[in-house]
Protein backbone atom coordinates (compact mmCIF):
# COMPACT_ATOMS: atom_id res chain seq x y z
CA UNK A 1 0.00 0.00 0.00
CA UNK A 2 1.30 3.67 -0.88
CA UNK A 3 1.90 5.88 2.06
CA UNK A 4 0.28 8.93 1.95
CA UNK A 5 2.08 11.90 -0.05
CA UNK A 6 4.03 14.38 1.42
CA UNK A 7 2.20 17.71 0.96
CA UNK A 8 3.85 19.81 -1.37
CA UNK A 9 3.91 23.76 -1.35
CA UNK A 10 4.57 25.36 -4.67
CA UNK A 11 6.25 28.65 -5.25
CA UNK A 12 4.80 30.80 -7.75
CA UNK A 13 7.68 30.40 -9.60
CA UNK A 14 7.10 26.80 -9.59
CA UNK A 15 3.47 27.35 -10.75
CA UNK A 16 4.72 29.74 -13.84
CA UNK A 17 7.28 27.12 -14.56
CA UNK A 18 4.20 23.97 -14.77
CA UNK A 19 2.48 26.33 -17.05
CA UNK A 20 4.95 27.34 -19.30
CA UNK A 21 5.52 23.31 -19.27
CA UNK A 22 1.97 22.49 -20.20
CA UNK A 23 2.34 24.89 -23.08
CA UNK A 24 4.42 23.10 -24.68
CA UNK A 25 2.75 20.18 -24.21
CA UNK A 26 3.75 18.35 -21.08
CA UNK A 27 1.29 16.20 -20.00
CA UNK A 28 -0.61 16.49 -16.22
CA UNK A 29 0.75 13.00 -15.40
CA UNK A 30 4.04 13.68 -15.88
CA UNK A 31 4.18 17.44 -14.17
CA UNK A 32 2.27 15.88 -11.34
CA UNK A 33 5.18 13.55 -10.69
CA UNK A 34 8.29 15.96 -10.95
CA UNK A 35 6.53 18.13 -8.64
CA UNK A 36 5.28 15.67 -6.63
CA UNK A 37 1.30 17.17 -6.40
CA UNK A 38 -1.28 15.50 -7.96
CA UNK A 39 -2.91 16.04 -10.99
CA UNK A 40 -5.31 17.95 -9.68
CA UNK A 41 -3.59 20.61 -8.61
CA UNK A 42 -2.07 20.77 -11.82
CA UNK A 43 -5.38 21.12 -13.12
CA UNK A 44 -6.03 23.96 -10.89
CA UNK A 45 -2.89 25.72 -12.12
CA UNK A 46 -3.68 25.93 -15.54
CA UNK A 47 -7.39 26.72 -14.45
CA UNK A 48 -6.03 29.77 -12.53
CA UNK A 49 -3.01 30.49 -15.27
CA UNK A 50 -4.10 34.39 -16.17
CA UNK A 51 -4.42 35.52 -12.27
CA UNK A 52 -1.17 33.57 -11.38
CA UNK A 53 0.47 35.42 -14.22
CA UNK A 54 -0.98 38.74 -13.47
CA UNK A 55 0.20 38.15 -9.91
CA UNK A 56 3.41 37.42 -11.29
CA UNK A 57 3.81 40.88 -13.50
CA UNK A 58 2.55 42.86 -10.31
CA UNK A 59 5.58 41.68 -8.32
CA UNK A 60 9.19 42.65 -7.70
CA UNK A 61 10.99 39.97 -10.24
CA UNK A 62 13.91 39.62 -8.44
CA UNK A 63 12.43 38.09 -5.02
CA UNK A 64 9.15 37.91 -5.06
CA UNK A 65 8.16 35.27 -7.41
CA UNK A 66 10.40 32.98 -6.47
CA UNK A 67 9.71 32.60 -2.58
CA UNK A 68 6.20 33.70 -2.39
CA UNK A 69 3.93 30.53 -2.29
CA UNK A 70 0.19 32.33 -1.96
CA UNK A 71 -1.38 34.89 -3.74
CA UNK A 72 -3.58 35.97 -0.41
CA UNK A 73 -5.29 39.48 -1.48
CA UNK A 74 -5.61 42.44 0.58
CA UNK A 75 -8.20 43.74 2.97
CA UNK A 76 -7.98 46.95 0.34
CA UNK A 77 -7.72 45.41 -2.73
CA UNK A 78 -8.21 48.66 -4.77
CA UNK A 79 -5.56 50.98 -2.88
CA UNK A 80 -3.13 47.72 -2.85
CA UNK A 81 -3.13 47.21 -6.75
CA UNK A 82 -2.76 51.26 -6.84
CA UNK A 83 -0.17 51.17 -4.50
CA UNK A 84 2.37 48.37 -6.38
CA UNK A 85 1.57 50.72 -9.48
CA UNK A 86 3.06 53.66 -7.46
CA UNK A 87 5.76 51.69 -6.11
CA UNK A 88 6.93 50.08 -9.36
CA UNK A 89 7.07 53.29 -11.52
CA UNK A 90 9.14 55.47 -8.56
CA UNK A 91 11.33 51.94 -8.97
CA UNK A 92 11.83 52.07 -12.63
CA UNK A 93 12.25 56.06 -12.15
CA UNK A 94 14.85 55.37 -9.74
CA UNK A 95 13.47 57.62 -7.05
CA UNK A 96 14.29 56.49 -3.76
CA UNK A 97 11.18 55.00 -1.53
CA UNK A 98 11.68 54.76 2.36
CA UNK A 99 8.96 52.99 4.68
CA UNK A 100 7.65 56.78 5.96
CA UNK A 101 7.47 57.64 2.37
CA UNK A 102 5.42 54.38 1.07
CA UNK A 103 3.08 54.57 4.32
CA UNK A 104 2.32 58.31 3.64
CA UNK A 105 1.35 57.46 -0.57
CA UNK A 106 -0.86 54.77 0.63
CA UNK A 107 -3.00 57.08 3.45
CA UNK A 108 -3.07 59.87 0.27
CA UNK A 109 -4.40 57.28 -2.09
CA UNK A 110 -6.82 55.98 0.73
CA UNK A 111 -8.02 59.24 0.84
CA UNK A 112 -8.28 60.20 -2.62
CA UNK A 113 -10.28 57.10 -3.74
CA UNK A 114 -12.56 58.22 -1.42
CA UNK A 115 -12.26 54.30 0.20
CA UNK A 116 -14.19 53.82 3.36
CA UNK A 117 -13.00 51.67 6.84
CA UNK A 118 -10.75 52.22 9.26
CA UNK A 119 -7.27 52.44 7.28
CA UNK A 120 -4.20 52.36 9.37
CA UNK A 121 -0.50 52.55 7.14
CA UNK A 122 1.71 50.90 9.85
CA UNK A 123 4.62 49.02 10.02
CA UNK A 124 2.77 45.96 9.96
CA UNK A 125 0.86 46.77 6.90
CA UNK A 126 3.88 47.63 5.21
CA UNK A 127 5.66 44.64 6.14
CA UNK A 128 2.76 42.56 5.06
CA UNK A 129 2.53 44.97 1.51
CA UNK A 130 6.35 44.28 0.53
CA UNK A 131 5.58 40.15 1.71
CA UNK A 132 2.55 40.02 -0.80
CA UNK A 133 4.00 41.86 -3.46
CA UNK A 134 8.06 40.36 -2.69
CA UNK A 135 9.08 43.54 -2.21
CA UNK A 136 13.18 43.56 -1.00
CA UNK A 137 13.64 45.15 2.37
CA UNK A 138 16.58 47.69 0.77
CA UNK A 139 13.52 48.84 -1.33
CA UNK A 140 12.01 50.39 1.33
CA UNK A 141 14.57 51.98 2.86
CA UNK A 142 15.84 54.89 0.81
CA UNK A 143 18.04 52.92 -1.94
CA UNK A 144 17.77 54.63 -5.03
CA UNK A 145 16.62 51.73 -7.91
CA UNK A 146 17.03 51.90 -11.41
CA UNK A 147 15.64 50.56 -14.48
CA UNK A 148 16.84 47.33 -15.90
CA UNK A 149 19.14 48.75 -18.38
CA UNK A 150 19.90 45.37 -19.83
CA UNK A 151 16.29 44.27 -20.22
CA UNK A 152 16.24 47.48 -21.82
CA UNK A 153 19.07 47.30 -24.75
CA UNK A 154 17.98 43.13 -25.74
CA UNK A 155 14.33 44.52 -26.10
CA UNK A 156 15.57 47.43 -28.18
CA UNK A 157 17.73 45.53 -30.02
CA UNK A 158 14.80 42.73 -30.63
CA UNK A 159 12.01 45.12 -31.42
CA UNK A 160 14.25 46.76 -33.78
CA UNK A 161 14.73 43.08 -35.53
CA UNK A 162 10.81 42.81 -35.27
CA UNK A 163 10.34 45.62 -37.05
CA UNK A 164 12.62 45.27 -39.91
CA UNK A 165 11.64 41.72 -40.18
CA UNK A 166 8.12 43.02 -40.64
CA UNK A 167 9.20 46.12 -42.62
CA UNK A 168 6.87 48.87 -40.27
CA UNK A 169 7.75 52.06 -41.00
CA UNK A 170 6.73 54.69 -38.29
CA UNK A 171 3.88 55.32 -39.38
CA UNK A 172 2.76 51.76 -38.58
CA UNK A 173 4.34 51.58 -34.95
CA UNK A 174 2.22 52.59 -32.22
CA UNK A 175 2.60 53.17 -28.45
CA UNK A 176 -0.01 53.93 -25.45
CA UNK A 177 -0.02 54.34 -21.88
CA UNK A 178 -1.99 55.20 -18.81
CA UNK A 179 -1.91 57.88 -15.91
CA UNK A 180 -3.85 58.73 -13.41
CA UNK A 181 -5.21 62.67 -13.37
CA UNK A 182 -7.03 64.69 -10.18
CA UNK A 183 -8.30 66.77 -12.69
CA UNK A 184 -9.68 68.74 -9.37
CA UNK A 185 -6.39 69.74 -7.87
CA UNK A 186 -5.03 73.26 -7.34
CA UNK A 187 -1.96 73.96 -6.09
CA UNK A 188 -2.04 74.25 -2.32
CA UNK A 189 0.02 77.55 -1.87
CA UNK A 190 -1.81 79.35 -4.98
CA UNK A 191 -5.88 79.62 -5.54
CA UNK A 192 -6.26 78.93 -1.78
CA UNK A 193 -5.35 81.78 0.96
CA UNK A 194 -2.48 81.14 3.20
CA UNK A 195 -5.22 81.00 6.20
CA UNK A 196 -7.42 78.53 4.93
CA UNK A 197 -4.37 76.01 4.15
CA UNK A 198 -5.08 74.72 8.19
CA UNK A 199 -8.59 74.62 7.97
CA UNK A 200 -11.35 71.92 7.01
CA UNK A 201 -12.24 74.04 4.23
CA UNK A 202 -9.82 72.16 2.13
CA UNK A 203 -9.26 68.41 1.37
CA UNK A 204 -7.30 65.94 -0.84
CA UNK A 205 -8.47 65.57 -4.38
CA UNK A 206 -10.68 63.03 -4.77
CA UNK A 207 -11.77 63.35 -8.42
CA UNK A 208 -9.51 61.37 -10.18
CA UNK A 209 -9.66 60.23 -13.84
CA UNK A 210 -7.64 57.80 -15.98
CA UNK A 211 -6.25 59.03 -19.13
CA UNK A 212 -4.47 57.51 -21.83
CA UNK A 213 -2.76 58.70 -24.72
CA UNK A 214 -1.80 56.93 -27.78
CA UNK A 215 -0.13 58.12 -31.36
CA UNK A 216 2.34 56.72 -33.11
CA UNK A 217 6.24 56.85 -33.88
CA UNK A 218 5.99 59.91 -36.44
CA UNK A 219 4.01 61.77 -33.74
CA UNK A 220 1.96 62.63 -36.88
CA UNK A 221 -1.24 60.12 -35.80
CA UNK A 222 -2.35 61.21 -32.55
CA UNK A 223 -5.44 58.56 -31.60
CA UNK A 224 -8.53 60.66 -29.69
CA UNK A 225 -7.39 60.57 -25.39
CA UNK A 226 -9.02 57.20 -23.77
CA UNK A 227 -10.46 58.62 -20.62
CA UNK A 228 -12.24 56.17 -17.94
CA UNK A 229 -14.12 57.57 -14.96
CA UNK A 230 -16.01 55.89 -11.97
CA UNK A 231 -19.28 57.41 -13.08
CA UNK A 232 -20.59 55.59 -16.31
CA UNK A 233 -22.66 58.95 -17.07
CA UNK A 234 -21.56 61.77 -14.90
CA UNK A 235 -24.07 63.99 -13.76
CA UNK A 236 -21.85 66.33 -15.68
CA UNK A 237 -22.65 64.33 -19.18
CA UNK A 238 -26.72 64.93 -19.22
CA UNK A 239 -28.21 65.62 -22.53
CA UNK A 240 -23.97 64.89 -23.64
CA UNK A 241 -23.96 62.27 -26.34
CA UNK A 242 -21.24 60.17 -25.66
CA UNK A 243 -19.99 60.03 -29.09
CA UNK A 244 -19.78 63.46 -29.50
CA UNK A 245 -17.18 63.60 -26.79
CA UNK A 246 -13.78 64.66 -27.73
CA UNK A 247 -12.26 61.64 -26.16
CA UNK A 248 -13.79 57.57 -25.71
CA UNK A 249 -14.94 57.57 -22.21
CA UNK A 250 -15.45 54.28 -20.46
CA UNK A 251 -16.61 53.68 -16.44
CA UNK A 252 -14.95 50.95 -14.20
CA UNK A 253 -14.56 51.17 -10.35
CA UNK A 254 -10.93 50.25 -10.47
CA UNK A 255 -8.14 52.64 -10.00
CA UNK A 256 -6.27 51.16 -13.68
CA UNK A 257 -7.79 50.80 -16.67
CA UNK A 258 -9.14 47.14 -16.93
CA UNK A 259 -8.83 44.19 -19.09
CA UNK A 260 -12.41 44.06 -20.51
CA UNK A 261 -12.05 47.83 -21.23
CA UNK A 262 -8.63 48.26 -22.69
CA UNK A 263 -9.90 45.10 -25.13
CA UNK A 264 -13.19 47.16 -25.96
CA UNK A 265 -10.75 50.12 -26.73
CA UNK A 266 -8.80 47.88 -29.26
CA UNK A 267 -11.12 46.26 -30.99
CA UNK A 268 -13.68 48.62 -31.08
CA UNK A 269 -11.93 52.32 -31.43
CA UNK A 270 -8.22 51.60 -31.73
CA UNK A 271 -7.69 49.05 -34.53
CA UNK A 272 -10.44 50.56 -36.83
CA UNK A 273 -8.65 53.96 -36.43
CA UNK A 274 -5.38 52.58 -37.18
CA UNK A 275 -6.53 51.23 -40.19
CA UNK A 276 -8.14 54.11 -41.90
CA UNK A 277 -4.83 56.26 -40.89
CA UNK A 278 -3.06 54.02 -42.75
CA UNK A 279 -5.20 53.42 -45.85
CA UNK A 280 -5.57 57.35 -46.16
CA UNK A 281 -1.63 57.36 -46.37
CA UNK A 282 -1.41 54.42 -49.09
CA UNK A 283 0.19 51.89 -46.41
CA UNK A 284 -0.35 48.18 -45.79
CA UNK A 285 -3.09 48.09 -42.83
CA UNK A 286 -0.46 46.60 -40.54
CA UNK A 287 0.69 47.92 -36.99
CA UNK A 288 2.04 46.97 -34.04
CA UNK A 289 1.07 48.91 -30.60
CA UNK A 290 3.72 48.86 -28.22
CA UNK A 291 2.70 48.39 -24.08
CA UNK A 292 3.48 47.90 -20.37
CA UNK A 293 2.87 44.75 -19.11
CA UNK A 294 0.64 45.60 -15.96
CA UNK A 295 -1.70 43.07 -14.87
CA UNK A 296 -4.92 45.02 -16.63
CA UNK A 297 -3.70 44.09 -20.17
CA UNK A 298 -4.64 40.95 -21.63
CA UNK A 299 -2.58 38.67 -23.57
CA UNK A 300 -0.70 39.65 -26.36
CA UNK A 301 -2.81 36.51 -28.06
CA UNK A 302 -6.10 38.28 -27.29
CA UNK A 303 -5.19 41.68 -28.92
CA UNK A 304 -5.08 41.76 -32.30
CA UNK A 305 -7.27 42.90 -35.37
CA UNK A 306 -9.27 39.96 -37.22
CA UNK A 307 -6.75 39.93 -40.06
CA UNK A 308 -3.95 39.40 -37.43
CA UNK A 309 -2.03 42.07 -38.93
CA UNK A 310 -2.53 44.98 -36.02
CA UNK A 311 -1.05 42.99 -32.86
CA UNK A 312 0.60 44.29 -29.39
CA UNK A 313 4.20 43.70 -28.35
CA UNK A 314 4.95 44.32 -24.22
CA UNK A 315 7.85 45.52 -22.78
CA UNK A 316 9.72 44.02 -20.05
CA UNK A 317 9.62 44.96 -16.33
CA UNK A 318 11.10 47.55 -14.91
CA UNK A 319 11.97 49.36 -18.27
CA UNK A 320 9.24 51.99 -18.68
CA UNK A 321 11.34 54.85 -17.51
CA UNK A 322 13.86 53.86 -19.98
CA UNK A 323 12.27 52.91 -23.15
CA UNK A 324 8.34 53.42 -22.86
CA UNK A 325 7.58 55.97 -25.18
CA UNK A 326 4.73 57.72 -23.70
CA UNK A 327 6.53 58.00 -20.19
CA UNK A 328 9.36 60.10 -21.46
CA UNK A 329 7.87 62.70 -21.60
CA UNK A 330 4.48 62.90 -23.42
CA UNK A 331 2.24 61.66 -20.36
CA UNK A 332 4.00 64.68 -18.33
CA UNK A 333 3.33 67.38 -21.22
CA UNK A 334 0.10 66.80 -20.91
CA UNK A 335 -0.77 67.26 -17.50
CA UNK A 336 1.50 70.23 -17.36
CA UNK A 337 -0.55 72.15 -20.97
CA UNK A 338 -3.65 70.55 -18.80
CA UNK A 339 -2.79 72.50 -15.28
CA UNK A 340 -2.03 75.38 -17.32
CA UNK A 341 -5.04 75.60 -19.42
CA UNK A 342 -6.75 74.99 -15.49
CA UNK A 343 -5.06 78.11 -14.76
CA UNK A 344 -5.37 80.37 -17.48
CA UNK A 345 -9.13 79.49 -17.28
CA UNK A 346 -9.17 80.19 -13.85
CA UNK A 347 -7.96 84.30 -14.40
CA UNK A 348 -10.16 84.56 -17.69
CA UNK A 349 -12.86 84.07 -15.78
CA UNK A 350 -11.93 86.31 -12.69
CA UNK A 351 -14.45 84.26 -10.26
CA UNK A 352 -13.88 83.58 -6.50
CA UNK A 353 -11.64 80.34 -6.35
CA UNK A 354 -14.19 78.76 -4.48
CA UNK A 355 -16.88 79.43 -7.01
CA UNK A 356 -14.74 78.20 -9.78
CA UNK A 357 -13.73 75.19 -8.29
CA UNK A 358 -17.22 74.66 -7.54
CA UNK A 359 -18.08 75.16 -10.85
CA UNK A 360 -15.41 72.79 -12.63
CA UNK A 361 -17.41 69.60 -13.52
CA UNK A 362 -16.03 66.27 -14.99
CA UNK A 363 -16.68 67.71 -18.80
CA UNK A 364 -14.96 70.71 -18.98
CA UNK A 365 -11.83 68.79 -17.29
CA UNK A 366 -12.54 66.44 -20.36
CA UNK A 367 -12.51 69.38 -22.78
CA UNK A 368 -9.30 70.72 -21.30
CA UNK A 369 -7.22 67.53 -20.89
CA UNK A 370 -8.64 67.07 -24.77
CA UNK A 371 -7.17 70.32 -25.33
CA UNK A 372 -3.63 69.77 -23.88
CA UNK A 373 -3.19 66.68 -25.65
CA UNK A 374 -3.72 68.40 -28.99
CA UNK A 375 -0.98 70.49 -27.92
CA UNK A 376 1.46 67.88 -27.54
CA UNK A 377 3.67 68.42 -30.91
CA UNK A 378 4.24 66.02 -33.19
CA UNK A 379 8.22 66.51 -32.51
CA UNK A 380 7.82 65.86 -28.27
CA UNK A 381 6.26 62.68 -29.81
CA UNK A 382 9.17 61.29 -32.11
CA UNK A 383 11.52 62.45 -29.33
CA UNK A 384 10.36 60.21 -27.17
CA UNK A 385 11.36 57.20 -29.73
CA UNK A 386 14.57 58.09 -29.51
CA UNK A 387 15.66 55.03 -27.41
CA UNK A 388 13.88 52.82 -29.89
CA UNK A 389 14.57 53.74 -32.79
CA UNK A 390 17.67 56.07 -32.55
CA UNK A 391 18.06 57.89 -35.83
CA UNK A 392 14.29 58.71 -36.03
CA UNK A 393 14.04 62.10 -33.90
CA UNK A 394 16.18 64.07 -36.98
CA UNK A 395 14.34 67.43 -36.32
CA UNK A 396 12.70 67.10 -34.01
CA UNK A 397 14.15 68.97 -31.39
CA UNK A 398 12.24 69.96 -28.25
CA UNK A 399 12.31 72.82 -26.01
CA UNK A 400 13.32 71.42 -22.86
CA UNK A 401 12.53 74.67 -20.97
CA UNK A 402 8.48 74.19 -21.67
CA UNK A 403 7.39 73.59 -18.47
CA UNK A 404 9.31 76.18 -17.29
CA UNK A 405 8.32 78.71 -19.42
CA UNK A 406 4.64 78.29 -19.08
CA UNK A 407 5.17 78.02 -15.08
CA UNK A 408 7.04 81.41 -15.54
CA UNK A 409 4.34 82.93 -17.54
CA UNK A 410 1.45 82.04 -15.50
CA UNK A 411 3.24 82.68 -12.01
CA UNK A 412 3.60 86.49 -13.45
CA UNK A 413 -0.03 86.83 -14.19
CA UNK A 414 -0.97 85.22 -10.76
CA UNK A 415 1.07 87.44 -8.79
CA UNK A 416 -1.00 90.36 -10.28
CA UNK A 417 -4.23 88.53 -9.38
CA UNK A 418 -6.45 89.43 -6.50
CA UNK A 419 -5.86 86.96 -3.55
CA UNK A 420 -2.74 85.04 -5.83
CA UNK A 421 -0.38 87.41 -4.96
CA UNK A 422 1.53 84.97 -2.92
CA UNK A 423 2.14 82.32 -5.82
CA UNK A 424 5.59 82.19 -6.90
CA UNK A 425 7.21 79.82 -10.21
CA UNK A 426 8.13 77.36 -7.64
CA UNK A 427 4.93 76.84 -6.72
CA UNK A 428 3.33 76.54 -10.26
CA UNK A 429 6.88 74.10 -11.24
CA UNK A 430 5.50 72.03 -8.30
CA UNK A 431 2.10 71.84 -9.21
CA UNK A 432 3.32 71.34 -12.87
CA UNK A 433 5.52 68.40 -11.99
CA UNK A 434 3.17 65.24 -12.71
CA UNK A 435 5.30 62.67 -9.94
CA UNK A 436 4.62 65.24 -6.69
CA UNK A 437 1.42 67.55 -7.03
CA UNK A 438 -1.04 64.85 -7.21
CA UNK A 439 -0.22 64.24 -3.46
CA UNK A 440 -0.22 68.11 -2.82
CA UNK A 441 -2.98 68.90 -4.58
CA UNK A 442 -6.25 69.98 -2.82
CA UNK A 443 -9.68 71.09 -3.53
CA UNK A 444 -12.01 73.39 -1.78
CA UNK A 445 -14.81 71.35 0.22
CA UNK A 446 -17.91 71.06 -0.46
CA UNK A 447 -19.64 73.02 2.70
CA UNK A 448 -20.30 76.27 1.97
CA UNK A 449 -21.01 79.37 4.33
CA UNK A 450 -24.25 80.98 4.24
CA UNK A 451 -22.88 83.68 2.12
CA UNK A 452 -21.87 81.36 -0.21
CA UNK A 453 -25.52 80.02 -0.57
CA UNK A 454 -26.99 83.22 -0.91
CA UNK A 455 -24.86 83.97 -3.66
CA UNK A 456 -25.59 80.92 -5.24
CA UNK A 457 -28.98 81.76 -4.62
CA UNK A 458 -29.35 85.06 -6.36
CA UNK A 459 -27.14 83.88 -9.32
CA UNK A 460 -30.15 81.54 -9.84
CA UNK A 461 -32.41 83.26 -11.60
CA UNK A 462 -36.66 82.97 -11.61
CA UNK A 463 -38.73 82.26 -13.73
CA UNK A 464 -40.24 85.56 -13.60
CA UNK A 465 -37.34 87.17 -14.39
CA UNK A 466 -36.21 84.79 -16.66
CA UNK A 467 -38.86 85.58 -19.17
CA UNK A 468 -38.25 89.12 -18.44
CA UNK A 469 -34.84 88.66 -19.67
CA UNK A 470 -35.58 86.59 -22.79
CA UNK A 471 -37.74 89.94 -24.56
CA UNK A 472 -35.66 91.18 -27.04
CA UNK A 473 -36.63 94.72 -26.36
CA UNK A 474 -35.43 94.39 -22.86
CA UNK A 475 -31.36 94.31 -22.07
CA UNK A 476 -30.05 91.62 -21.97
CA UNK A 477 -28.25 90.63 -18.20
CA UNK A 478 -24.51 88.71 -17.77
CA UNK A 479 -27.09 86.00 -16.66
CA UNK A 480 -29.19 85.27 -19.06
CA UNK A 481 -26.35 85.10 -21.73
CA UNK A 482 -24.96 82.64 -19.25
CA UNK A 483 -28.09 80.52 -19.50
CA UNK A 484 -28.12 80.73 -22.83
CA UNK A 485 -24.71 79.94 -23.52
CA UNK A 486 -25.18 77.13 -21.34
CA UNK A 487 -28.48 75.86 -22.98
CA UNK A 488 -26.66 75.99 -26.57
CA UNK A 489 -23.84 74.26 -25.08
CA UNK A 490 -25.44 71.72 -23.99
CA UNK A 491 -27.34 71.51 -27.52
CA UNK A 492 -24.45 71.26 -29.14
CA UNK A 493 -23.39 68.20 -27.26
CA UNK A 494 -26.63 66.33 -28.45
CA UNK A 495 -25.81 66.96 -32.34
CA UNK A 496 -23.35 64.20 -33.90
CA UNK A 497 -22.33 66.81 -36.67
CA UNK A 498 -20.33 69.72 -34.48
CA UNK A 499 -17.08 70.46 -34.70
CA UNK A 500 -14.93 70.81 -31.76
CA UNK A 501 -13.45 73.49 -32.74
CA UNK A 502 -17.15 75.14 -32.12
CA UNK A 503 -17.83 73.36 -29.15
CA UNK A 504 -14.63 75.35 -27.71
CA UNK A 505 -15.64 78.71 -29.29
CA UNK A 506 -18.86 78.39 -27.23
CA UNK A 507 -16.72 77.81 -23.51
CA UNK A 508 -14.53 80.02 -24.69
CA UNK A 509 -17.51 82.81 -24.86
CA UNK A 510 -18.59 80.74 -21.31
CA UNK A 511 -15.66 81.96 -20.05
CA UNK A 512 -16.13 85.52 -20.78
CA UNK A 513 -19.60 85.96 -19.72
CA UNK A 514 -19.12 84.59 -16.12
CA UNK A 515 -15.87 87.13 -16.09
CA UNK A 516 -18.01 90.28 -17.19
CA UNK A 517 -20.63 88.84 -14.30
CA UNK A 518 -17.71 88.80 -12.08
CA UNK A 519 -16.94 92.35 -12.89
CA UNK A 520 -20.54 93.57 -12.56
CA UNK A 521 -21.00 92.45 -9.34
CA UNK A 522 -18.01 93.42 -7.51
CA UNK A 523 -19.53 97.25 -9.17
CA UNK A 524 -22.54 96.17 -7.60
CA UNK A 525 -20.68 95.66 -3.92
Amino acid sequence: MLGKRKRVVLTIKDKLDIIKKLEEGISFKKLSVVYGIGESTVRDIKKNKERIINYANSSDPTSGVSKRKSMKSSTYEELDRVMIEWFNQQKTDGIPVSGTICAKQAKFFFDALGMEGDFNASSGWLTRFKQRHGIPKAAGKGTKLKGDETAASEFCGSFQEFVERENLQPEQIYGADQTGLFWKCLPSRTLTLETEQSTSGCRSSRERIIIMCCANATGLHKLNLCVVGKAKKPRAFKGTDLSNLPVTYYSQKGAWIEQSVFRQWFEKYFVPQVQKHLKSKGLLEKAVLLLDFPPAHPNEEMLSSDDGRIIVKYLPPNVTSLIQPMSQGVLATVKRYYRAGLLQKYMDEGIDPKIFWKNLTVLDAIYEVSRAWSMVKSSTITKAWKKLFPGNEENSGMNIDEGAILAANLATVLQNTEECEHVDIETIDQWFDSRSNDSSCQVLADSESAEDQTKAAEQKPSSKSRKTELNPEKHISHKAALEWTENLLDYLEQQDDMLLSDKLVLRRLRTIIRKKQKIQNNKNH
